[in-house]
Parts: C-alpha cells; structure tokens; sequence
C-alpha cells in the first residue's frame, strides 16, 4: 500500500464563477481517488484531502495551475487510508461561517484589512519582546483548546465560528483593544478572517500566525508556547507534535490526563467527548448531554 498522507490548505482569490471552480475540482480529485471536504466561495477556497501520497501530489501541481492559486501553503501530515469517509465539494457564501459574507473583501494578494502575518519565530520574538502584555487568542471552536491551546490564551466561549461576531459586540473583549493581539487557529484560516473581523471593530495591533497551529508545532514541536495536542478535522481527531507531548485535556468522567475525543454514541448527535482509554470503554460514558441542535464543524476545515 502506498504511502498515506492528509493536505491542509486554503487560498483567498476572487472567484468569479465558483461553481465552475468546483466542477473543476471534483473532477480532479474523482480522478486521483481523493476523499476529503472542500469549500469554495467567491472568496477563495479551503480544503483537507486524504489519500495516496503520489496522488496528492499531482493534485497539489494541478490546483497551483490555477492563477489565484498559485501561492497556496499545502500542510503535509501522516495519513491512515480511511480519514474520509467520502468525497464532498460545495459552493458556500463564505469557506469559513462567520455570518458576515459581505464584511470579507479579498483581492489578488488575499484577505484586505486583516491582521499581520508573524512566522512562527517572531510570535516568540514578539512575545519575548512585550511579555506578558501580549494577549493570544484562540480562533477556533471552544471544545478544541480542550487538547491543546497556547499558554495564557484566551478561550472564547464559542460554538462555531458564528458565534465571533456576537463574542466582540457583546463588549466582553474591550478591554483588550489596545493590547497586541495574535490570533491562531488551526491552519491559519479561520484567523485571517477573524482578525479582519477584529480590526473592524476597533481592535488596533491584531496579528495571525502564518501557517496556523501546523507552522508553528512543525518548527517548535513541544518547545514552544504551545500545550498539548491539536485537534482536527479528520478520522485522527488529534495529532501530537513530538512523542513527548504531554495532554492537557481532562475525562470527562474521572478527570485523569486525556487528549482523545470520542464520538457520542447517540447516532444522531454531532457531539464529542473527551475520555480517558478505560472510561472510554464503557458505552454508558460515550453517550453525551450536550443540545443536539448545536454542531461542531464551524464552516471550516483549518
């Protein structure tokens, strides 16, 4: 069997016929035997693919082709063969569901008006220079800094990516309007639209990792200021960035050290929970309390 492996990415483009886009790429991925999600909009798009490494390669040199994509940061990891169950391409209003499609102004560079790009060395050199008064906060849904999250990050209390908008006119984060700000996320989307969404309403120093999460474990591993494991969007559920990762996650049933989310056992919920191996082997622990109505996924894969 040939060498498994995941893609990560996305790219901000004007796409004047996103449908045309899509067509083009379901072909594409059919073609090479692809599974995984993609989201295009008028904006751009973003992705996750699973499948043969020589296969994924060839779709990487494809979607380069394509002029507005030609700059896109593929992020490689290690596959199983089965992380997608399926193939899914669709046409949304926005790749990433902030509720606020017509705030987003893309150009030929990308996002318009977001926050500034920082390498993963200079957020260290960033943070080594002001200290304590920089302020990390987390882009992502709230149940992913379970298992992983900077230092002293600030956790928004979020369901979706929805839910931001309301978060930052709630007033709860004013105080921290004159502060620098990193925002970050998984692969570095959902930031480029949340701090554009943040600078909008009145946030003045707002940067964004470049490259996400997956940048900066890549070059800091457990070394850096970053604390456990990173929660995705895939069969895996969560990847660790060396082997002496340490989980900072809880079970939910008898709190020991945890970094492994399970799906609810109730077929019809979208739910996680996090437990240990022992508890998780208990079905009566799998099954979850949470409102069925509210789901995980927040529009976006990175």
């Amino acid at each position: 069997m040939e060498l498994q492996k995941i893609i990560l990415y996305y790219g901000f483009a004007p796409l004047s016929d996103p449908d045309a886009v899509r067509l083009w790429q379901k072909t594409l991925c059919e073609s090479l035997g692809l599974k995984g999600r993609i989201l295009i909009s008028k904006h751009g798009i973003n992705g996750t693919l699973g499948g043969d490494m020589s296969a994924l390669k060839k779709y990487v040199r494809a979607t380069k082709e394509y002029p507005g994509f030609r700059k896109i940061d593929f992020k490689w990891s290690d596959g199983l063969g089965d992380d997608f169950p399926r193939l899914r391409i669709r046409v949304r209003d926005e790749i990433v569901t902030f509720g606020a499609p017509g705030e987003l102004v893309v150009d030929k560079k990308g996002v318009v008006g977001g926050g500034v790009h920082l390498k993963p060395a200079q957020v260290n050199q960033l943070v080594a220079e002001r200290g304590d008064e920089v302020v990390f906060f987390d882009g992502r849904n709230a149940f992913e800094a379970k298992i992983g999250k900077f230092k002293n990050a600030i956790v928004p209390d979020v369901e979706t990516t929805r839910d931001f908008v309301a978060e930052f006119e709630s007033g709860k984060y004013d105080h921290l309007k004159d502060k620098p700000i990193v925002t970050y996320c998984t692969g570095g989307i959902r930031c480029e639209i949340l701090s554009s969404v943040m600078i909008n309403r009145g946030f003045k120093e707002v940067y964004q990792i470049e490259g996400g999460i997956v940048r900066y474990g890549e070059k800091f591993g457990d070394k850096g200021l970053w604390q456990g494991s990173l929660y995705v969007f895939d069969k895996r559920m969560n990847v660790d960035f060396t082997e002496d990762t340490k989980p900072i996650g809880q079970c939910e049933k008898c709190h020991t050290p945890t970094s492994k989310f399970h799906n609810c056992a109730n077929l019809a919920c979208r739910n996680l929970i996090l437990l240990c191996t022992d508890c998780s082997q208990d079905d009566a622990n799998r099954a979850c309390t949470h409102d069925l109505t509210k789901a995980h996924a927040g529009g976006s894969v990175g």
